[in-house]
C-alpha cells in the first residue's frame, strides 16, 4: 500500500490519489485531468486500445491538449467499467522486453460507461459538439459483416434485430448509424469514425457497412452518412496479450498498490492513420503516429506479414500443443515456415511501403515473435479465424492465382485452421474454438469423420469464409487436401517437415 504524501491516507487502489506516491520508476500523468474534457468516445475498451490508441492520446494530453479525453464505453459486459472507474480511469500500462519491465500509468480515459445500462446517457453523450471523433476496437467480428466480401451480414441475428428495433440498438453498425442519425437530426456535424481494428481497408469497408444498414433502415439515412461521414483508415501494430493473474501481481508488487485491470504489451508501437478529420483531431504524430494520405501499404504489410504469420503460428502450435509465440519461435520448424510464409507467398503481393524495408520489417517480426516477456497464447490468436484469414491470408493466396503464380504456405496454414476445428490437440487435450461460426465449423469438422478430402471440401464451401473463386482453384483445394491428409494421418510436426523438405 501506499501513503498518499498531500493527505496522509493510506491508498490501496491506483487512482489519482495514489498517483503521486508511485515508485519515481513509474511514468504517470502530470498534466491536470480535471482539466481535461472529452473530446473522443472510444467503443471497445479492450486491452489492445489500452495499448495503443490510450497512450497515444495519453501522451498528447501530457504536451499540453486539454480537450481529447476519452470516454470508454462497453457494448457487452461492465466488467471494464466496474474494473477502471474506482480507479478514475486510471490504469497500468507493462510494457515487457525479454526481461525489462516498465510500468507507466495511462490518464487519457476519463470515464467508463456501457450500453446495457446506459445507453440513454451514452447517446446523449455522443450529441454533444465537443464529441467530435468515435474510436472503435471491437474486433472484426464486432462489424457483423460477411468476412468473404467485406460487406454487412444481413442474416446476422443481431442486424435483423436492430433493423427491428433501430432506437434501441445491440450491434455496432446499428449504434453508430442511430448515434449519427440523432446528430442529424439536431443539426450537429457528424463525429469521424475512426476504426483502429485489423481489417483491410477498414474505414472504407465499416463506412460501407455502416451505409449500408443506414440504407436498410433509411435510404435518405444512408445517403447522409455515405455523404457526410468521414471514416479514416488507419493501420495499429502492437502485440497485446491478454492480461494473467500473475501479471496483476506483478503491477501490484511493483507499484505498492493494486490495479484491477493492468495491460502487457511489448515495446514497440505503430499507428498510421489516414489523416481526414473534418472536426479536428489530437495532435497524435506528436506522439509518434504517421498520418498519410494512404494507408494501404502500410495496412497490407502489417495484416498480411505480422498478423498472417500470427495465425499461421497459432494454428500449427495449438494442434501441436505449443501454448505460446514466445515458445513456437524455439521450435526447431515453426520459424522456418513462417520465414518461407514470408519470402514465398506474402512479400510478394505487397506494394512499395514508403520508408520501410519489408524484409526488414519481418526480420524484425522475428525478434517481436520470440520475446518471453509477451506471454501471447496461440489458443488467443486462433480466436475468430473465420474472420481473419480472408484478410489475412485468403486475399493474398487470390492475389497470387490472379498474376499466375501458387501460393505455397497459405494451403498449409487453411490445412492447419480445418485440423484445429476437431476440438483436440495431438497430446489428447481439448479446447475451445472461438468463433462466431464456432457451431457451424467445429459440426463440419466432427461429421467429417477424419476424411481430409470431405472436411476440406465442406469447410471450402463456407461461402462467407472462402467466397466464390478460391474453393474452385484446383491447385489450392489439392495442396489444402494434401497437407490435411498429412495432419490427420501423421500429424503436425510430419507433415512440416515434408513441407520443409519439398523443393
Amino acid at each position: 500500500m501506499n501513503i498518499n504524501l498531500k493527505s496522509g491516507a493510506v491508498v490501496d487502489r491506483l487512482g489519482n490519489a495514489a498517483v503521486a506516491a508511485l515508485p519515481a520508476s513509474v511514468q504517470r500523468p502530470t498534466y491536470d485531468r480535471k482539466a481535461v474534457r472529452p473530446g473522443i468516445v472510444h467503443i471497445g475498451l479492450g486491452a489492445f486500445c489500452r495499448a495503443h490508441v490510450m497512450v497515444y492520446t495519453d501522451e498528447v494530453l501530457q504536451q499540453g491538449a486539454t480537450d481529447w479525453g476519452v470516454i470508454g464505453v462497453d457494448l457487452m459486459s461492465p466488467a471494464i467499467r466496474d474494473a477502471l472507474n474506482p480507479q478514475d480511469g486510471l490504469y497500468t500500462l507493462l510494457s515487457r522486453d525479454n526481461g525489462d519491465d516498465k510500468l507507466r500509468v495511462v490518464g487519457s480515459i476519463l470515464d467508463v460507461m456501457v450500453t446495457a445500462d446506459q445507453k440513454q446517457e451514452i447517446f446523449d453523450l455522443l450529441m454533444k459538439p465537443e464529441i467530435r471523433i468515435v474510436t472503435l476496437t471491437v474486433t472484426e467480428k464486432g462489424y457483423c459483416q460477411d468476412a468473404a466480401t467485406g460487406s454487412l451480414d444481413e442474416k446476422n441475428p443481431v442486424i435483423i434485430s436492430d433493423l427491428a428495433n433501430p432506437t434501441d440498438p445491440r450491434s455496432v453498425p446499428g449504434f453508430l448509424t442511430e448515434a449519427l442519425r440523432r446528430r442529424r437530426d439536431a443539426g450537429l456535424a457528424p463525429f469521424t469514425v475512426l476504426v483502429c481494428d485489423n481489417l483491410a481497408q477498414n474505414g472504407i469497408k465499416v463506412r460501407k457497412i455502416v451505409t449500408r444498414f443506414a440504407s436498410l433502415r433509411d435510404a435518405e439515412l444512408g445517403r447522409y452518412i455515405s455523404e457526410n461521414v468521414s471514416f479514416p483508415c488507419t493501420m495499429v501494430d502492437r502485440i497485446t496479450p491478454a492480461t494473467q493473474d500473475a501479471d496483476r501481481q506483478s503491477v501490484a508488487s511493483s507499484l505498492g498498490v493494486t490495479d484491477a485491470w493492468p495491460v502487457v504489451t511489448e515495446p514497440f508501437r505503430q499507428w498510421v492513420i489516414e489523416d481526414d478529420f473534418p472536426l479536428g483531431r489530437p495532435e497524435w504524430e506528436k506522439a509518434g503516429a504517421i498520418l498519410v494520405e494512404d494507408v494501404t501499404p502500410y495496412e497490407l504489410m502489417k495484416l498480411r506479414c505480422l498478423n498472417g504469420s500470427h495465425s499461421t503460428l497459432a494454428y500449427l502450435s495449438v494442434v501441436a500443443g505449443i501454448e505460446t509465440i514466445a515458445d513456437a519461435m524455439v521450435d526447431e520448424d515453426l520459424p522456418k515456415v513462417i520465414r518461407r510464409l514470408w519470402d514465398d507467398d506474402l512479400i510478394r503481393t505487397l506494394p512499395p511501403v514508403p520508408g520501410t524495408d519489408v524484409v526488414a520489417y519481418t526480420h524484425d517480426l522475428e525478434t517481436r515473435f520470440r520475446n518471453t516477456g509477451v506471454r501471447h497464447l496461440t489458443l488467443q490468436i486462433s480466436w475468430d479465424g473465420s474472420q481473419k484469414l480472408p484478410p489475412r491470408l485468403l486475399e493474398a493466396a487470390s492475389e497470387l492465382y490472379a498474376s499466375g503464380q501458387n501460393p505455397r504456405v497459405i494451403p498449409l496454414t487453411v490445412a492447419a485452421w480445418m485440423r484445429f476445428l476437431s476440438c483436440r490437440n495431438e497430446l489428447g487435450q481439448d479446447y475451445p474454438v472461438t468463433d462466431p461460426h464456432a457451431d457451424r465449423l467445429t459440426e463440419i469438422a466432427r461429421n467429417a469423420g477424419g476424411d481430409a478430402a470431405r472436411l476440406a471440401d465442406a469447410l471450402l464451401s463456407v461461402h462467407e469464409i472462402f467466397g466464390e473463386e478460391l474453393p474452385t482453384n484446383g491447385h489450392f483445394r489439392g495442396e489444402v487436401v494434401r497437407h490435411l491428409s498429412n495432419m490427420i494421418t501423421h500429424g503436425v510436426r510430419y507433415t512440416i517437415k515434408a513441407f520443409l523438405n519439398e523443393a
